[in-house]
């Protein structure tokens, strides 16, 4: 009998002396740093990854050495992990990294649209980004109505140029469908608060026009006296004649010289042979175009031309339009 009690003693100690030391290395690993480069660490979490295998993860990169403190961990503290990519400093303890997997304070990153891309440059851009998830294929412009559940045929002009924020995991389909709805809210902002008189039947007419102003001039302060130029042609039935319509008529054959066959040729985009609004945008305006078509200038000016210093000439009349010109052809 006393042959047992001292071997069930001895057993108890030994379990005790393994207590104490698993207790004595766990609160070392709480309070001992992991293992973080001094410039710091990018680690993403695929979303649906377990709480088992972010700590592979982190054994995998070197971070951390031991599987067991974690699990012990997991149970003091929640482990109710958020998908991400997260940024480890030095310094940071298991704890401080699961209370940061836990509250989801993921790295964000942005993706800018350019004013005045064209909806296939945008493609091009999002399908060149490795940051987002690839949902575009090859070719997507005719397949994107479908891939975003969108009623329009042609989604030309509809993505509002900004920057949008975005976090490891989103794809560039979750880019397009903010851009899609920002480019909406604006829109229909800007169609509210329009000038009465205006030769537009629709806010889609406004998004047209918009993307005309948005090529015609990279000037900010000239952005509204364009806008009334075309205004004003419209609202006296003239012809837009504006070259980038043209452009855009031509396509992929455009090799960065109009000429004046081209100015000739009819396509639906060619207002120097068509009267009125192209059928659809020809780029992605921004906000500040949508405005000024929304508000345009004040005058009586019908023409404008490049003055060879980055911005244009207005002219009332076009005799005066015809001395902006040669002014201009001198010069070049």
């Amino acid at each position: 009998m006393k042959k047992l009690l001292l071997i069930f003693a001895s057993m108890l100690l030994v379990l005790l002396l393994a207590s104490v030391w698993v207790w004595k290395e766990y609160q070392q690993f709480l309070q001992q740093p992991l293992t973080v480069p001094e410039q710091g660490l990018n680690i993403d979490i695929p979303r649906g990854s377990s709480y088992a295998a972010m700590v592979n993860k982190l054994i995998a990169t070197g971070v951390s050495e031991k599987r067991w403190p974690w699990r012990i961990l997991s149970r003091v503290q929640s482990q109710h992990i958020q998908a991400g990519e997260y940024q480890l400093l030095p310094g940071l303890t298991p704890q401080d990294w699961l209370q940061q997997l836990t509250s989801g304070k993921v790295i964000n990153h942005s993706f800018t649209i350019v004013e005045g891309w064209r909806l296939s440059d945008l493609i091009i851009a999002l399908r060149a980004d490795t940051r987002l998830q690839q949902q575009l294929p090859e070719n997507a412009t005719d397949k994107l109505p479908d891939l975003l559940g969108l009623d329009e045929t042609n989604l030309e002009g509809w993505f509002l140029p900004e920057t949008y924020s975005f976090i490891r995991g989103d794809s560039n389909l979750d880019i397009l469908r903010q851009a899609h709805t920002a480019m909406q809210v604006v829109l229909e902002q800007h169609w509210q608060a329009k000038q009465s008189g205006l030769p537009l039947d629709s806010s889609y007419e406004m998004l047209i026009l918009a993307s005309i102003v948005e090529k015609e001039t990279a000037v900010a302060a000239e952005r509204e006296q364009v806008a009334g130029v075309f205004i004003r042609r419209l609202q006296q039935g003239m012809r837009l004649q504006t070259d980038p319509t043209v452009i855009y008529g031509i396509g992929a054959s455009f090799d960065g010289d109009i000429r004046r066959k081209d100015l000739r040729t009819d396509t639906p985009y060619n207002t120097y042979t068509r009267h009125g609004l192209p059928p659809t945008p020809i780029a992605l305006p921004g906000a500040a175009s949508i405005q000024a078509v929304a508000q345009p200038a004040a005058g009586n000016s019908l023409y404008f031309v490049a003055d060879g210093s980055g911005g244009h000439k207005f002219s009332d009349t076009y005799a005066e339009h015809n001395k902006a010109v040669q002014k201009m052809l001198r010069r070049k």
